[in-house]
């Protein structure tokens, strides 16, 4: 168990989290009673007060609170010490390190009272329940093999989804779930899996070797993936202890305060761009020189021992201050706002019916309908605020496939520079033997495939800044809307109490915005990203999909087809002109760029032509499912405001109401 100095800080702030969630929690189940029998006893009284949809958000984030976990996605090319940092994380040996490089399986690591795994299937095939033996026995296949199937582009475990460990550990226990991924720059399939589930995450665990620093690879992912995603990110530089023992004089402090000098400089150059946030340079808060290996041999040895010489305790510190302070604090933030919320109408609600108890039916009726003009005004912010977000959406979904499709047919302007990167190493007398060709076949086509993947990300986050900052408008929108739909509300209730409320905006204490206002503006989808985050999850939408696969699958095997024919044909097509002498790799290479090229540019217009409509479609669907959620809080909340005045009238035209008792427990209320 993790019971050293380091971790005994982050587990009880971690317990205060918890212990705070669970208040607030309870704090709001208590609410929902309270409404729920005022509703209740409303219904045989003077009528409910129509607290539906409030009482069903603050079920909604009681649910989150009470549920709450602190995600954390560990991400890194394989053999970086993943597994082994996870286990020195965990203070146990519970994950096999050589699970993930060799399956695929993403694993998810959770708090439960059993020592167990759970396999889940992605063929609609019942989850399977294993022991610790068994999961290794069964989904642990040799490195040599698992090489193979990464060359035939084959899963070992094709029809297995994710795994879920489950171990009764205290860091898991205060609401950490940890997700491990497969290796990075392994396959295409991989990667999806595991960059595919980084909005799900609150932070990224990104591990790295002293040895590799920065590697190409490495570079690309973070570039293409991570880069201006607004995530938050920890670098952990593991086996920081092996850069003494690469040097010539191990004891040489000079020469080792060097060598570690130089490395710090290379993951500055690399990394420090990724550590700004909101114009702060936080590297020396988000970069860490850690030694998993010592750190959990000992913890396996010494569990009291402090693991500070292990480059644990800043990073352990660090990690501590951004989950139970910045993520906390966003999270009861929203359940606080809810709160108030639902408190200032639960408050208006009441002295409007308390003013109406003594008025007779009729009465009533002429006191609703000079409110009449106040609830058309509110509709027609609802039809202009629906009118607006279409009009944006439809100039969203016209912008984002035109640049789609300038992106894709710009493509072969800039082919030969950026495929350079890409494209195997072409040894040219190999590839003279036929027994070569099949090896090479297959790098060029991960190679273009890859390629392409990475092109399409880089368009996808144009796309998704696009997207952010068409939403960002929509807050704004949202918020304007939301003050004139306050004001009218307010006036509803100055006309049927005779009392003047505060200007909209002006009271610290309250505030007077509508519901549907807060979540339109983005307040509560704190949970799952922003709003673009969440409209694009909700349609099912995912730039990374867009692989334009018929390419890799038509283009490559024609390039292969025509550098064969190049390659192989009669030697006055083979010399090219050169002369034997001279032909080398690197002719080689040009001359496969240039055939690659001039294939890709055959097919540009066609995807160009066949995505962007789906494109625009896509686009319109997210701005379609936030415009559906937005009205349909608004209609509601008009509705709800309209039934709360006719349900009085009708309790008043069935029967008598004891008006004492009412006011008694309406105050209560």
């Amino acid at each position: 168990m993790m019971i050293n100095c380091e971790t005994t800080t982050l587990l009880d702030d971690l317990q205060k989290v918890s212990d705070v969630r669970s208040q607030i929690a309870n704090y709001l189940d208590e609410m929902i009673k309270t409404l729920e029998k005022g509703e209740s006893m409303g219904e045989n009284l003077s009528g409910k007060l129509e607290l539906s949809q409030h009482i069903d958000d603050l079920e909604k984030i009681g649910s989150n609170l009470k549920n709450g976990i602190f995600r954390l996605l560990v991400l890194g090319d394989m053999k970086r010490g993943k597994s082994t940092f996870l286990n020195a994380l965990l203070g146990e040996k519970l994950l096999p390190s050589d699970v993930n490089p060799c399956t695929a399986l993403l694993t998810i690591v959770r708090y439960g009272k059993e020592k167990k795994v759970t396999i889940y299937f992605n063929d609609g095939s019942s989850p399977e329940i294993l022991d610790f033996k068994e999961f290794k026995q069964r989904y642990t296949i040799d490195p040599t093999e698992a090489k193979q199937l990464e060359r035939e582009k084959t899963q070992a475990f094709p029809n297995v989804d994710y795994a879920v460990v489950e171990y009764p550990l205290s860091l898991l226990e205060k609401g950490i779930e940890i997700v491990d991924s497969p290796g990075l720059n392994n396959t295409e399939a991989r990667n999806e899996l595991s960059l595919g589930y980084i909005n799900n995450c609150h932070a990224i665990l990104f591990v790295l070797r002293s040895s590799q620093p920065c590697t190409l690879g490495e570079r690309r992912y973070l570039e293409n993936y991570i880069k201006d995603r607004g995530l938050s990110i920890f670098f952990l530089v593991n086996a920081w202890d092996q850069v003494k023992d690469s040097l010539i004089d191990p004891d040489d402090p000079e020469e080792l305060a060097e060598a570690e000098e130089k490395l710090r400089k290379v993951f500055r150059s690399n990394l420090a761009e990724y550590c700004k946030i909101d114009g702060y340079d936080l590297y020396e808060e988000r970069v860490f020189e850690i030694s998993a290996l010592n750190a959990l041999r000992q913890q396996l040895k010494q569990p009291n021992t402090p693991l500070s010489d292990q480059g644990f305790s800043n990073f352990l510190s660090s990690l501590n201050t951004f989950l139970t302070q910045e993520r906390a604090i966003a999270e009861f933030r929203q359940g606080l706002t809810l709160a108030q919320q639902t408190s200032n109408h639960v408050n208006e609600a009441v002295e409007r019916r308390i003013s109406l108890l003594e008025k007779d039916a009729d009465d009533l009726k002429i006191q609703i309908d000079s409110v009449e003009p106040e609830f058309k005004i509110l509709n027609e912010i609802c039809d202009k605020f629906q009118q607006e977000i279409r009009q944006i959406r439809d100039n969203q979904a016209q912008v984002i496939s035109q640049s789609f499709r300038d992106y894709v047919l710009n493509l072969g302007n800039t082919f030969e520079s950026d495929f350079a990167h890409y494209q195997p190493n072409l040894n040219f007398i190999d590839f003279l033997f036929s027994g070569k060709r099949d090896a090479f076949e297959r790098e060029l086509r991960a190679a273009f495939e890859k390629y392409i993947n990475e092109r399409m990300a880089d368009w996808g986050k144009q796309a998704e800044k696009e997207m952010d900052a068409a939403f960002l408008q929509l807050s704004k929108v949202a918020t304007s809307y939301g003050d004139s739909y306050a004001q009218a509300t307010n006036r509803i209730t100055e006309k049927i109490t005779g009392n003047t409320l505060p200007p909209v905006n002006q009271s610290s204490e309250k505030d007077n915005a509508p519901s549907w206002a807060k979540w339109a503006a983005g307040i509560f989808s704190l949970t799952r990203g922003n709003l673009a985050g969440v409209a694009m999850a909700g349609s099912g939408f995912n730039w990374e999909d867009i692989i334009l696969n018929f390419i890799t699958v038509l283009g490559v095997g024609t390039i292969i087809t025509a550098i064969t024919g190049i390659i192989l044909g009669p030697i006055s097509l083979a010399l090219l002109g050169l002369g034997v002498g001279v032909i080398q790799a690197d002719q080689a290479r040009k001359q496969l760029v240039k055939i690659a090229k001039k294939e890709l540019i055959k097919h540009l217009p066609e995807i160009a032509q066949n995505y962007s409509p789906k494109i625009s479609e896509t686009v319109k669907e997210c701005f379609d499912i936030y415009e559906k959620q937005i009205t349909e809080r608004m209609n509601d909340d008009i509705q709800s405001r309209k039934a709360e005045l006719d349900n009085l009238v009708k309790q008043k035209e069935s029967h008598e109401i004891n008006q004492e008792k009412e006011l008694e427990r309406l105050q209560k209320l």
